[in-house]
């Protein structure tokens, strides 16, 4: 096990049968912060725009304008020069293109990833233990359809950034797309709704595991990581790539999919949790294994179906699928079955976007339970849900269940965020305003 490099507390070393890894120097125990890492390069979603800052991501109201483009939001000044670099790849180009103006937010990164390493030439504070130009691209296992997407993604950086970038030559750009489709990092609000896309070099060093001893928060533009277990000096430290919801078999179909590699976690191996997670229903002639194969394919087909139907199908077209998929899932599988509970926070997600209250909270009420025995301790998705609820519930005039809910977020995000995140101040003024 070769040591390659050290961060206070923390140390770069070969993982066995993994490759690069990050292992800990000392003891961490729950809570303990291990290390933080500025973003590489950033981007703010463009439909979080007007609510954050462009350069700071600062949630907030009254955010100034670019004068120009009219399409970047900034809590000032010395914001909006520090975002200048950055802009200036978009703003005279949103101006030309206007409403046809569409790169992915994978092309928006990109961009910036090349403008980053045509004025840096030093490793960054993002970089202790791991440089951009070290990422994995798995270039060798992309199938057809992969490359054809890269494709569309370095066409799409032609048409929208020619005026202010220096392209790399074609293979070298599908090597920089594969990098950060395996390398990149979505920054989320405290709700778990998308707020951008980033690169956190030393972040990426880290292998994957089912059963995390660390989970990754964001103060702004800033990762932080923090123990969720007991880690002990010479531990790997492990974080979760994809949302740990699902079985076994789901979870290595998405890793396999989009990094790669199988797991070989405890969890993984024993399946332990798979029985809870695919529970039918109690019948006097339980199903039988082909009629319950059947509808795991139907409710597999289904998640995907509504995942393009997202792009555009109406809010009650949406709701009428998911209503549709949990009648049909609903003859064989109990409501802790975690295909039932996928289409559930589905529908919850259509109902808060229609403002219908009450039918997001009785799906909420229907998630919580299971989800808090299906996902690990001090998990990010069992929080975002008790806060949703909280704010519902309170919404709707039910106080003291309001309360109780966002108490319980509370607890958990003071492990995962911090006891001094901004988060968790503003949903303590929630509580002393209610």
């Amino acid at each position: 096990m070769k040591t390659e490099g050290t961060a206070e507390g923390i140390e770069r070393f070969t993982s066995p049968g993994k490759g690069r890894g990050l292992r800990a120097l000392k003891h961490y125990k729950v809570g303990d912060l291990l290390f933080t890492c500025p973003a590489y390069t950033y981007v703010l979603t463009v439909s979080e725009r007007g609510n954050h800052c462009e350069f700071c991501f600062a949630r907030k109201e009254g955010l100034s304008k670019c004068g120009k483009c009219k399409q970047a939001f900034y809590c000032n000044v010395d914001c909006q020069r520090g975002d200048w670099p950055m802009h200036k790849l978009e703003c005279s180009s949103m101006c030309i293109f206007k409403e046809n103006w569409d790169p992915s937010e994978t092309v928006r990164l990109t961009a910036r990833i090349i403008a980053k390493q045509k004025t840096q030439t030093e490793k960054t504070a993002a970089e202790k233990l791991l440089t951009v130009s070290e990422f994995e691209s798995h270039l060798e296992k992309l199938d057809n359809e992969k490359r054809e997407l890269i494709q569309s993604d370095i066409a799409a950086l032609h048409h929208f950034y020619s005026k202010h970038l220096e392209y790399p030559d074609n293979a070298a750009l599908l090597v920089l797309f594969a990098q950060v489709n395996c390398n990149g990092f979505t920054i989320e609000d405290e709700e778990l709704s998308h707020l951008g896309s980033a690169v956190f070099p030393d972040v990426a060093l880290m292998n994957h595991s089912c059963c995390p001893n660390v989970i990754v928060t964001y103060k702004g533009t800033l990762a932080e990581v923090r123990a969720v277990q007991e880690i002990n000096a010479g531990d790997e430290i492990f974080t979760s790539y994809i949302d740990l919801l699902y079985p076994t078999d789901d979870r290595n179909d998405r890793l396999k999919d989009s990094y790669f590699f199988n797991c070989d976690c405890k969890e993984c191996a024993t399946k332990g949790k798979d029985k809870a997670k695919m529970e039918t229903r109690k019948m006097n002639e339980p199903p039988q294994p082909e009629t319950i194969r059947d509808m795991v394919k139907y409710a597999r087909n289904v998640i995907e179906e509504f995942r393009r139907a997202k792009h555009y199908k109406t809010p009650s077209d949406l709701l009428e699928i998911c209503e549709l998929s949990l009648d049909k899932m609903d003859a064989v599988f109990e409501d802790t079955n975690v295909y039932m509970l996928h289409m559930m926070y589905q529908a919850m997600g259509v109902c808060l976007y229609m403002q219908d209250w009450e039918g997001a909270l009785r799906y909420g009420e229907k998630i919580i339970k299971p989800y808090s025995k299906h996902y690990p301790a001090y998990s990010l998705n069992v929080a975002s849900m008790w806060l949703k609820l909280g704010r519902l519930y309170i919404g709707l005039e039910k106080k003291s269940l309001g309360v109780k809910a966002l108490k319980k977020a509370i607890a958990i995000m003071e492990v995962a965020h911090g006891k001094d995140h901004h988060y968790i101040a503003e949903i303590k003024k929630e509580l002393e305003d209610h």
